[in-house]
């Protein structure tokens, strides 16, 4: 997507891939075929409307030339006056793409990539995160997102599709934040923003480059009260990066991040009538277990890039990080009784370490230029888990509610993988290209139960898979790119999700990982219209899972998951992209998913629940997974005059709340306005930005719980919100 550049940050010379139009499936096509019959005919040499990436074939390739679904968003989008802290503000203008603000910071976003991922309850699963190299995913398949500095960052990639089965385990779609390097200018910032809830954050920034050396570093607070009563939060991140290059062939990267979060009230979910009748209140247990998370995390990375002679590359990650976690769940007294109960009071102290290395040889092969990348991965979590009752004294009159109580829990866990990747990229004749690969993946999960009042439930087990993908592009013309790809993937488990077994508790050892088989076709057009360049990109895709891993039960805060067999995915992305004229530039991104349950499966519809005995019937629609997604924005900047003001527009459809399709938050559109002004005057550049957030004041859901026990399904979105924001900076 092509906007104006924000100032304070070192541009990219190429204008990322933008997401497609429409609000029918049958109008996408057609507007995706008449873009593509439009750029086969074009005779005129369009500028080139492909970012440069890495995602995908891990070396850089410009996305156009890539048989794959793969966005990029550069800092311009990531700063298009937002607040800067979820990464939910700008990755709804990635097709395939649905990310949930919950407003409920002690359960963070939810993430979603052509469906996988949608059951997650907390955090994200499904898909991996990077940062600058380092994952944001554990070698389980856990994600999170509140270290990410998103005022740091210089362009997001996003991966979907087979490809993503190229970075292993629950590798249903790839999101790779990559932070700015700093330099050559020395630049020091301040920026600030206030809006609605009492929400603000505010920052410093500091980037540069002494000789061979460079520095990025980036420190925010945010505060807000909530839109919902009991949903305050407040976090502090830090994020640095520093660069050196010692010669013409070796660079090395020091990475390091930090979140402190040491208290996120967690409102849980509304009924559908408590939802109607007032949104932002909360359920009565919240406030009186006063449920809250608290989080701290550190980690470091280091990166060394090497060049082995003219042809040969080798990069070399490593990590260390710690995290420690504290929440306070609402599950009464009464329920913490049995013996096997867990009790209601989570802390868990983490450590993780990993590395990766790769390899990358430049060749020929028939005389046609072949790309080949070798690597291996190894990642370890080890986990001490601890549980405590939400409440002291007898449960039948208890002394304090939401405090902690007596110990339940105290096991040591243990999850670690070790993979394997090869994978080429060869253009083999003038207008055929190939990109294949195959990842090997080991994953071992270990627990040692230390509290034995109740039994021994240590246990262990182990998951492989090997998951080959391939694609094939074919350029039509230099300005229309055909492609087909095929992949399988591969998810275990996670930790959280093997922790409680149905009735009881200790881990869930008969939980077994989920394998797909995805295949896309698609197309990627560019050419010229009357006021400039225009990009259009369509992709048709199918996974079919089995063993898919779903929700059991969820009650309290906590839940169990199980394997519920076949489920298929059928759906399509598009996008499109260019100026109108007139200074104004049109962009829009469009999905349809079609998510359905292929067998049917007998589960629970309430908690606790040893043995699952409500029946779900085949062609039931996997809950928590929109059938259509579409993001539309025009904008309107003026030359040299440094004004730019937008109108943004959302629509999200229908998204069922459990397996049986009872009931479904209603689909929705909001409008949104924004408007931004930058001056500058000798070293200074002043930026004032204002935004008005769902104008209309619609009131609507905006995510789900899923087979939430209790009924509350529903996490609603605010009504109409303001943001006000100011940065400025010194260029020495």
């Amino acid at each position: 997507m092509h906007t104006q550049p924000t100032p304070f940050r070192r541009r990219r010379t190429t204008s990322p891939a933008a997401p497609c139009p429409s609000t029918s499936p049958a109008l996408a096509v057609a507007l995706a075929c008449a873009s593509l019959c439009a750029g086969a005919r074009a005779q005129t040499q369009p500028q080139d409307l492909g970012t440069v990436v890495v995602t995908a074939t891990r070396t850089a390739q410009p996305a156009f030339d890539i048989p794959a679904s793969i966005d990029a968003l550069d800092a311009d989008v990531l700063g298009a006056s937002q607040l800067q802290v979820n990464l939910s503000e700008s990755l709804a203008r990635v097709p395939g793409i649905v990310a949930q603000n919950r407003q409920n910071y002690a359960q963070d976003l939810q993430i979603s990539s052509r469906g996988f991922g949608a059951r997650s309850t907390f955090g994200v699963r499904g898909l991996r995160l990077f940062v600058d190299g380092i994952p944001a995913t554990m070698p389980d398949g856990q994600g999170q997102t509140s270290h990410i500095d998103l005022t740091s960052a210089d362009r997001i990639e996003v991966l979907r599709g087979p490809f993503s089965a190229l970075y292993g385990n629950s590798s249903g779609g790839v999101v790779n934040i990559f932070t700015q390097d700093g330099g050559p200018d020395t630049v020091a910032e301040v920026s600030a923003a206030f809006g609605s809830d009492h929400a603000h954050r505010v920052g410093v920034q500091l980037s540069g480059q002494q000789g061979a050396a460079q520095y990025a570093i980036s420190a925010n607070r945010f505060q807000t009260d909530g839109y919902r009563e009991h949903s305050a939060a407040e976090r502090t991140t830090f994020n640095g990066k520093f660069s050196l290059a010692t010669s013409e062939d070796t660079r090395w990267t020091l990475v390091f991040n930090s979140v402190d979060m040491p208290e996120a009230q967690d409102p849980l979910g509304l009924t559908r009538a408590n939802w109607e009748a007032d949104p932002r209140q909360v359920a009565s247990v919240a406030t009186l277990y006063n449920t809250r998370k608290s989080v701290n995390q550190s980690q470091a990375g280091l990166i060394l890039n090497e060049r082995l002679g003219r042809d040969d590359r080798l990069q070399w990650t490593s990590y260390y990080g710690e995290r420690e976690t504290v929440q306070y769940q609402s599950i009464p007294p009464a329920s913490q009784q049995a013996a096997t109960s867990p009790g209601a009071v989570i802390n868990l102290n983490r450590n993780y370490w990993g590395q990766d290395l790769r390899w990358t040889h430049s060749a020929t092969l028939l005389d046609r230029p072949l790309e080949f990348t070798a690597g291996l991965s190894d990642d370890i979590l080890n986990e001490h888990r601890l549980g405590f009752r939400n409440y002291t004294g007898p449960a039948d009159a208890p002394d304090a509610l939401g405090v902690e109580g007596a110990l339940r829990r105290n096991e040591l866990n243990r999850v670690s993988s070790f993979d394997q990747y090869l994978q080429a990229y060869w253009a083999f004749a003038s207008d055929w290209s190939a990109l294949v690969g195959l990842r090997h993946s080991k994953v071992g999960f270990v627990s040692s139960d230390r509290y034995l009042d109740n039994g021994d439930d240590s246990g262990r087990t182990t998951y492989e898979a090997s998951t080959p993908v391939a694609g094939l592009m074919y350029k039509l013309s230099r300005d229309l790119h055909l492609y087909a790809s095929f992949g399988r993937g591969f998810e275990t488990p996670t930790f959280n999700e093997l922790a409680y077994r149905p009735g009881g508790g200790g881990l869930n050892f008969d939980l077994s990982p989920a394998t797909s088989r995805q295949w896309e076709l698609g197309a990627k057009t560019r050419w010229d219209g009357w006021a400039g360049p225009w990009g259009a990109n369509i992709a048709y895709y199918e996974a079919r899972t089995d063993h898919e891993i779903a929700v059991l039960t969820n009650s309290g805060g906590r839940s169990t998951f199980q394997n519920v067999g076949r489920t298929l995915r059928q759906g399509l992305d598009a996008s499109l992209t260019g100026p109108l004229g007139h200074d104004l530039w049109w962009y829009a991104a469009l999905a349809t998913l079609n998510a359905r349950y292929r067998d049917s499966f007998l589960t629970c519809t309430a908690a606790p629940c040893k043995t699952p005995s409500v029946e779900v019937a085949a062609g039931k629609r996997i809950p928590g997974i929109p059938d259509l997604t579409f993001y539309t924005e025009l904008q309107w900047r003026p030359q040299a005059s440094g004004f730019e003001t937008a109108v943004e527009f959302r629509q999200v459809g229908k998204v069922f709340v459990d397996d049986r399709n009872t009931d479904a938050a209603p689909a929705y559109g909001v409008v949104n306005l924004r408007v931004s002004w930058t001056q500058k005057a000798g070293g200074w550049t002043l930026r004032e930005f204002a935004r008005l957030d769902n104008v209309g004041d619609r009131h609507y859901a905006g995510s789900v719980i899923v087979n939430e026990g209790n009924s509350r399904f529903f996490e609603p979105a605010p009504g109409r919100t303001w943001l006000l924001g100011l940065n400025a900076g010194y260029t020495f």
